[in-house]
């Protein structure tokens, strides 16, 4: 697959809050991730549902998301403009396998944003989906390996997957989003920066490396061992540098704050 730069910001707002977009120079996934969907819902005054963020199963009926991404269906929730919110698996359309089920944003969210982003939420599904959960990370694992060898941690190596528009076509008028058509794209990120809520990585083609856009939110970022990629989540995808050219910065799930609120739906390891 063609890699596909993007040099242009376009805003694609849903509710003033969602941040959407797409993996950047990357391939498609051909079902590489299978435990990885895309976040849908549909509102009482349309009559088609609307693919809105990314993200991963971590147990028989728990997608794992941002909170970003739920604090938006909340808002229409009491607006009562919600009709459902499910999960599709499909790795292109037609969506008709869509599995409903019932959101929850990390109450910390609200109340920690300028301290601890708390950017992790979840969908508990109303059935399974009959697919292989991925892992959570231990806790405070970067931390400790920070602590114990950063030239180890600066050489780990990261697999971003999500869905959403693959950049834009520029000439003879505005910049023309490239739409994926509902496709599932990975791409390849190196670490770049730690600190105590967000795992910085890089996302720059110049370097080798690919990362996120305004798209893939909630979507996984996969921590890569002895040379291979596992199946353990590092973090989750919420924001990066303003044209996606450069960094993807993604949500810890080692924290006391994510595992607070992700094991009153998961056990934690």
């Amino acid at each position: 697959m063609k890699r596909l730069l993007v040099t242009t910001v376009v805003v694609v707002a849903l509710l003033g809050i969602a941040r959407l977009g797409a993996i950047t120079y990357g391939w498609l996934d051909e079902g590489r991730h299978p435990n990885v969907g895309a976040l849908f819902y549909q509102r009482t005054d349309t009559t088609a549902p609307t693919r809105m963020c990314s993200g991963t199963l971590i147990a028989e009926k728990v997608f794992l998301t941002a909170s970003h991404c739920t604090a938006g269906l909340d808002w229409l929730a009491a607006q009562g403009l919600l009709s459902w919110v499910g999960v599709s698996f499909k790795t292109a359309p037609p969506h008709d396998a869509i599995i409903h089920g019932t959101h929850y944003t990390n109450p910390d969210y609200y109340e920690l944003r300028g301290i601890d982003a708390a950017d992790v939420g979840v969908i508990v599904l109303d059935a399974s989906p009959g697919l292989e959960p991925a892992r959570l990370p231990d806790a405070g694992m970067f931390d400790a390996w920070y602590g114990t060898s950063r030239r180890a941690v600066k050489n780990l190596k990261f697999t971003a997957v999500g869905y959403g528009s693959l950049g834009f076509e520029f000439g003879g008028g505005p910049p023309t989003s490239i739409p994926s058509y509902g496709y599932r794209y990975y791409a390849y990120s190196s670490f770049a920066a730690l600190d105590k809520s967000w795992l910085h990585l890089l996302a720059n083609e110049a370097t080798g490396d690919g990362g996120t856009c305004y798209g893939d939110s909630g979507g996984p970022n996969f921590l890569w061992q002895g040379g291979h990629e596992t199946d353990i989540i590092a973090g989750v995808t919420v924001k990066g540098d303003v044209p996606c050219v450069a960094t993807n910065v993604i949500y810890r799930l080692d924290t006391p704050t994510a595992r607070r609120f992700l094991g009153g739906f998961v056990s934690l390891p």
